[in-house]
């Protein structure tokens, strides 16, 4: 594909960018107590500039450290972060790239109840969002007012500190969102009851930021142009607001969909596709005559096509930019093959600021966030380094040795590299992890790393005796537990790979993990009946709730029956017969059921490597804990760039 209409240059007021290709924004949950962002964060969207991204919008910063209600993404009530800005600003622009402030007043109702104590604040006395049970407090006519002025000083701290433009975040559900949309704000005075009074919030936060930035600096406006929940805003009510905003001084509008009512289009998983909020670019063009940006699971492919349809100005990349900061400089070189894909996740951007309250990174880029600290040098001292295993941990690790310098030799068993991505990215709507399995084996072949496929090393295998370092990622293998008639089932891998296996209309899945899942809904898709018995109460346990809030609808769609609470003690050729949790025992007719109990670490043989090369021998990846794609190549990385 021919991607050169992605680097033509566009304007947006009097501000001039170089291509159309924008880094869409993202909190990083990286700031210091005193609102000042750090250095990482410099370092980070410093990679991305360098990478020839056009623009770059910065995650949220909000307007004072209580508004910001808990979050780490550096908030504006007070010169003293200006100096850190503008090491921020200048180390983007010296690349030709414009950098823009997302400007915001706070999540609202959307507050993480683990990073805040009282309750939020909203437009009306609604619920919030994490603890029903807590009601918001409506902020008062005063307080918005002081608000308006805050907006004003924090606009002029983002001008003083050499910003290019300033976005105002409202969409998601969030504050300014609150305000706007009907089903959350049930206010009678001069903020709420009509269309256009809802509207006001809105426009006095432009009216405000224009008082501050003068007439040049342009303002941006992110907004969702439906919510896609009952009783939530409709595209059709949207487009008139947008109408008023552009002439409240709007000079570019940034449109998603979605809402923390449906968080999947947030943070949008594998389930919902590629450009999966392209749609209302459409609508949104006939309607104003601003320049307008489009993000939601875009790919290279998918941002030329929407370019090309005139429907849009720029294509905004967020999560892809974390995993691959040169996007733009290797489509430019005719690299399209080395464009590292997100595999959307959502376990080490998101949900590392969810689960765990630190910064965000990638589970495919384990160097996003760490930029300066995980530098891959080359070594003045190269080794032969051995790794046993092709699955993604031992990928990684033979990558980063090599890219170090180091002479690299990769025996893999079986004959096609991958290890489990084989079978997990057989559904369709994995393809971004089938296409970061090919990247890896790309990048294996760019950096001179030896592969010996149909090649089983032992412990006494000669080659392990030559190497200085060994790095054994052996994988996993399905667990098969001692249930009477087991060897009626095939197991979950086999059911990935070799789906021809799948006899008969009716199949049962024993087990309801995510790889289970996922089998489940492919199998579904093709018009089969199929069920899921899980002895725990929810299925795809250990599955991000983000990617749930998706999958567990499209299983609902394909009428996947899901049997939670039950025990399976027993696998005939024609069924499963299990027991639920008040003791009955029930009989599930199928024709082809599936083991998928889990997996067990492949570790016999890192063991038996570890024991004979304990002085340079390293166990990552499942064979070491059993874990998720994240979790091997970050290990894999660490192994490789920790040979020096």
């Amino acid at each position: 594909m021919n991607y050169d209409v992605l680097f033509t240059p566009f304007k947006i007021r009097n501000m001039d960018v170089k291509n159309r290709i924008v880094m869409a924004p993202m909190g990083l949950n990286a700031a210091r107590p005193d609102g000042t962002i750090a250095d990482d964060e410099i370092d980070y969207f410093e990679e991305r500039a360098r990478g020839g991204t056009g623009m770059i919008i910065i995650g949220c910063q909000f307007l004072t450290e209580e508004l910001a209600q808990g979050s780490l993404e550096g908030y504006l009530d007070n010169t003293h972060v200006i100096p850190q800005l503008t090491n921020l600003c200048e180390a983007v622009q010296k690349y030709g790239t414009k950098i823009v402030a997302q400007l915001s007043c706070g999540t609202g109702k959307n507050a993480f109840a683990n990073m805040l104590s009282g309750p939020p604040v909203s437009a009306s006395p609604i619920p919030s969002f994490f603890n029903p049970d807590m009601p918001c407090r409506a902020l008062t006519v005063d307080e918005i007012k002081k608000i308006m002025e805050q907006f004003a000083f924090s606009a002029k701290v983002l001008k003083d500190a050499g910003f290019d433009a300033i976005e105002v975040h409202a969409h998601a559900g969030y504050l300014v969102d609150q305000f706007m949309s009907a089903v959350w704000n049930k206010r009678e005075d001069e903020y709420g009851g009509t269309p256009e009074k809802r509207m006001r919030f809105a426009v006095e936060i432009v009216q405000s930021i224009r008082s501050a930035v003068g007439p040049d600096m342009p303002i941006l406006f992110r907004i969702a142009c439906k919510h896609h929940f009952p009783g939530g805003r409709t595209l059709e009510e949207t487009l008139p607001m947008l109408k008023i905003l552009e002439e409240a001084g709007v000079d570019a509008f940034d449109i998603d969909t979605g809402s923390y009512e449906n968080i999947e289009y947030i943070f949008p998983p594998a389930y919902l596709g590629d450009a999966c909020m392209s749609e209302i670019c459409e609508d949104v063009r006939k309607t104003v005559t601003v320049p307008i940006m489009n993000a939601g699971n875009h790919t290279p492919e998918t941002a030329v096509k929407l370019i090309e349809s005139g429907n849009c100005d720029f294509v905004m990349f967020g999560r892809p930019l974390i995993a691959e900061p040169h996007i733009a400089k290797k489509l430019m070189t005719n690299r399209r093959d080395e464009v590292r894909p997100c595999i959307r996740c959502n376990e080490d951007c998101i949900g590392r600021i969810i689960r765990r309250l630190t910064k965000i990174s990638c589970s495919v880029n384990p160097v996003a966030g760490f930029e300066k600290r995980f530098i891959i040098e080359k070594t003045e001292s190269p080794k032969k380094v051995v790794v046993v295993g092709g699955g993604p941990a031992g990928m990684e690790a033979a990558r980063v040795a090599a890219i170090k310098g180091h002479k690299v030799s990769l025996y893999e068993k079986d004959s096609a590299l991958g290890g489990q991505l084989k079978s997990a990215a057989t559904p369709d709507f994995k393809s971004q992890l089938r296409e970061f399995a090919r990247w890896q084996i790309r990048q294996l072949e760019i950096f001179g790393v030896d592969v010996y496929l149909n090649h089983e090393i032992t412990a006494s295998s000669p080659e392990l005796e030559d190497a200085d370092e060994i790095i054994v990622s052996t994988g996993a293998t399905p667990l098969m537990p001692n249930i009477k008639g087991i060897e009626n089932a095939i197991d979950i891998i086999t059911c990935h790979t070799q789906p021809e296996r799948l006899k008969g209309e009716r199949i049962i899945y024993c087990g309801g993990g995510l790889s289970a899942c996922d089998s489940a809904l492919e199998t579904a898709m093709e018009g089969k009946k199929v069920t899921i018995v899980e002895m725990l109460d929810e299925v795809a346990k250990d599955d991000h709730f983000i990617n749930k809030a998706a999958l567990i609808p499209m299983l609902q769609k394909y009428d996947v029956l899901i049997l939670t609470g039950h025990k399976v003690v027993e696998i005939a050729e024609n069924g499963v017969r299990a027991v639920t949790k008040d003791g009955n025992e029930v009989f599930i007719e199928g024709d082809t059921i599936v083991a998928a109990f889990g997996m067990a670490k492949n570790d016999k043989l890192a063991w038996e490597i570890y024991n004979k090369y304990y002085t340079k021998t390293r166990i990552i990846g499942d064979c070491n804990k059993i874990g998720k794609v994240g979790t091997a190549v970050r290990e894999g990385m660490y192994a490789g760039i920790s040979i020096e």
